[in-house]
């Protein structure tokens, strides 16, 4: 599947759907009162309509309809039930946020529910077939291995979304950066043959793209409408069906392209990289919670997001620094996967001690200034 232009048309589909659908979607959640109230984690000043997974999983369909209308993409439905799984685990984690959006739902009945959308992706297909550990060797996954690492991923990145998704814009501009440094990435393994075709894995990372593209503009801050956890973990779905496939099916024989050894012996390795922010911040929440003797899923205002705005950063500029580290690691990932010659990664160096510095002592800075 090396034709860009049809990647960017779904894409584009996706994107038009979900800006079609938010303020549609937002209106009758007024009407509804599906609404988030505000609280001592909640910035925002007023009640705000939080379901914009429905748009999500709208514009997903209609995406994927519009890929299936499309010859170009008859590889990946003639004889393949991958996309049809996407959809069906699509609604399993819609509805559990969704419900959650409007009722409370228990810890247990989330990871209960995300489960048994893995299940789903496993029944469809939607597997990794090998598991690269960096540096040490490539495994070739087992029927009985293969369902575990599908509930593991999954229930990791629906939970990294989730937990990132704390300031307006946040979550949709690092889902938004990271997926399109994925597709970019998988597209490359593609068109370099290092990628087990049909792969459904770029066209599901440009999907997700399209639909955070779409809502970014009313969920920029002041937010008009939330994505919630239906657009939460269907985001975290998206990713993870993207990266699985793909850093679970590169082809294992392949040692060497471009001079670029690391980054193709170890796939699964640059999700990780990509989506840095948002693990990190999973991190660290498991080691405040756990010192702190209270359940994971006891919600609290340590994570990064809110230690940014503790330093003096207003919630735009908390919100565009985190962005900012996001492009910085695709951009780091992608240089070297990318590059034909010899790779320079001082660059990077450099832009992260001056991001770091900015992150760190703006606060410092700029009152320093004021009282000069």
């Amino acid at each position: 599947m090396k034709d860009l232009s049809g990647y960017l048309i779904v894409g584009g589909v996706a994107a038009v759907v979900t800006a079609i659908m938010t303020p549609i979607v937002a209106f009758y959640a007024r009407k509804l009162g599906w609404m988030a109230t505000p609280d001592e984690r909640r910035n925002h000043p007023e009640a705000t309509p939080d379901v914009g997974g429905i748009a999500f999983f709208v514009a997903l369909v209609a995406a994927i309809f519009t890929a299936w209308q499309m010859d170009r993409f008859d590889p990946l439905f003639k004889n393949n039930s991958e996309l049809v799984g996407v959809i069906i685990a699509g609604l399993v984690v819609f509805i559990l946020g969704f419900i959650d959006d409007i009722h409370e739902v228990s810890a247990p009945m989330k990871v209960t529910g995300v489960v048994v959308a893995a299940i789903a992706l496993v029944w469809f297909g939607v597997t990794m077939i090998y598991f690269r550990a960096p540096f040490v060797d490539v495994f070739v996954l087992s029927g009985d291995w293969i369902p575990l690492f599908t509930v593991l991923w999954l229930l990791g990145m629906t939970q990294a979304i989730n937990l990132i998704d704390g300031l307006d814009g946040l979550a949709t501009g690092i889902v938004a950066i990271a997926s399109m440094a994925f597709f970019v990435y998988s597209r490359n393994l593609g068109v370099n043959g290092l990628l087990s075709e049909p792969n459904i894995g770029p066209l599901v990372a440009i999907i997700t793209v399209g639909i955070c593209v779409g809502f970014l503009p009313f969920n920029f801050n002041p937010a008009k409408i939330f994505m919630g956890d239906s657009g939460a973990l269907l985001l975290g779905l998206l990713v993870a069906v993207s990266t699985s496939v793909v850093g679970g099916r590169a082809n294992p024989d392949t040692t060497q392209v471009s001079g670029q050894t690391y980054f193709f012996l170890a796939p699964l390795f640059i999700p990780i990289l990509v989506l840095g922010v948002p693990i990190l911040d999973v991190i660290f929440a498991i080691i405040r919670r756990t010192r702190s003797g209270v359940g994971f899923a006891t919600a609290d205002t340590g994570h990064l997001h809110h230690r940014l705005i503790k330093l003096g950063h207003g919630p735009r500029r908390a919100v565009v620094i985190m962005w900012l580290w996001t492009a910085m690691l695709s951009a780091f990932v992608l240089y070297p996967s990318l590059s034909d010659g010899p790779t320079n990664l001082w660059p990077f160096l450099f832009a992260a001690l001056a991001l770091g510095g900015f992150t760190i002592f703006h606060d410092r800075f700029s009152r320093h200034k004021f009282t000069k």
